[in-house]
């Protein structure tokens, strides 16, 4: 493929997420969508008006494939529905982004891990929170040295419950790999992100506590009730001796920052504020308590969606490797480990106990 052409876009999957991958790859130049998948006729409507005319419009995502109408296919149809679908798409050599989660338990994800050895086309994990903008700047300080060896992350998330999504298929963790696969993937994805770029190993052991105390309590769905847990407390150990923790809360609508990183180490700390777009930057020795730079974090990307932009930024690099060739950023190696902590939290949940990754990863 000339850098010139066009790069033509299938979405599998048009509601909340696959209509946001529509509106970043409406803003970025070299892309375009030509074709939409999804048995729910409102979804497909939505999404056929959104991208105009051009657009083929399928009800099955096999029929979407075999249209010769992609370059690359984005997966962002409901999680339990990832394992099938690329079962097909991955066996074509159109690039492919999976949204997030990559899969919803660690079999599923060991399979895709096989489909996707050996092809020629690239294989993206939609884990874009590390393109944040004060995220991105967090890391570039970290890559300098700010810290010295990471010893210490916590990362907290107080934010609004789940979203309504067609037929509420997220409101089970059948559906969905449970609330610490679904949505916190992306904060386990970043503390191994963050330990590796400082020179740290693997995680070993997961610690959590978490319960559904607010959220769906009063929902009924052919008279089951919601299961999907609303708060939790989870703690990383890796093989290298460093530590992480979330610290979530889904009903915590009344609040300033939704994400806040911190990010420790032996020659200071580093703190990351969003959507403040703020970041904090503490050398030992140089700084003391109230005193750290504080660095706010201009976010110039074109189109900022539901993630600050971030979304645009990935798309991007996705892009520039379908046409010039490369190794993915953000790897199915990645989006197996940031489901296995998941997965490895809900069990520690459940079980009352610590969770050795090695069991998970055995599965």
């Amino acid at each position: 493929m000339r850098s010139s052409d066009t790069v033509r876009y299938g979405v599998i999957g048009s509601g909340m997420m696959g209509q946001e991958h529509i509106a970043n790859l409406a803003a970025l130049d070299g892309a375009a969508v030509t074709a939409i998948a999804d048995p729910d006729p409102g979804s497909r409507d939505v999404a056929a008006a959104m991208v105009g005319t051009g657009c083929e419009v399928y009800t099955d995502h096999r029929a979407l494939i075999e249209s010769g109408r992609c370059d690359a296919v984005v997966v962002a149809s409901p999680n339990h529905t990832h394992r099938t679908i690329l079962d097909d798409v991955l066996a074509t050599d159109l690039a492919v982004l999976i949204e997030k989660p990559m899969c919803t338990t660690v079999a599923d994800c060991r399979h895709v891990i096989e489909l996707a050895e050996g092809r020629s086309a690239p294989t993206w994990v939609g884990l874009e929170y590390r393109y944040m903008p004060p995220v991105a700047r967090l890391l570039d300080e970290l890559r300098s040295g700010v810290t010295g060896p990471v010893k210490m992350v916590a990362i907290r998330e107080h934010r609004f419950p789940f979203l309504e999504k067609v037929g509420d298929w997220n409101r089970f963790s059948r559906n969905t790999g449970g609330t610490l696969v679904e949505k916190c993937c992306h904060f386990f994805d970043l503390m191994n992100l963050i330990v590796r770029e400082s020179g740290g190993g693997a995680p070993v052991r997961v610690l959590a506590s978490g319960a559904q105390d607010v959220n769906h309590l009063d929902e009924s769905y052919d008279g089951e009730r919601p299961d999907i847990i609303d708060n939790a407390f989870v703690i990383v150990e890796y093989d290298t001796g460093e530590r992480a923790s979330l610290d979530l809360c889904m009903f915590a609508d009344a609040t300033r920052n939704q994400e806040e990183i911190s990010v420790v180490g032996p020659n200071g700390k580093l703190e990351a504020l969003i959507p403040d777009e703020v970041v904090r930057i503490g050398r030992r020795g140089e700084h003391w308590i109230g005193t750290v730079d504080e660095v706010h974090v201009e976010n110039t990307i074109a189109y900022q969606g539901h993630h600050h932009g971030s979304s645009l930024v990935e798309h991007g690099k996705l892009l520039d490797l379908i046409r010039h060739g490369g190794r993915p950023e953000v790897t199915v190696h990645d989006g197996l480990m940031s489901v296995a902590i998941g997965v490895a939290a809900h069990r520690s949940i459940d079980e009352r106990r610590p969770v050795l990754m090695s069991e998970v990863l055995a599965e």
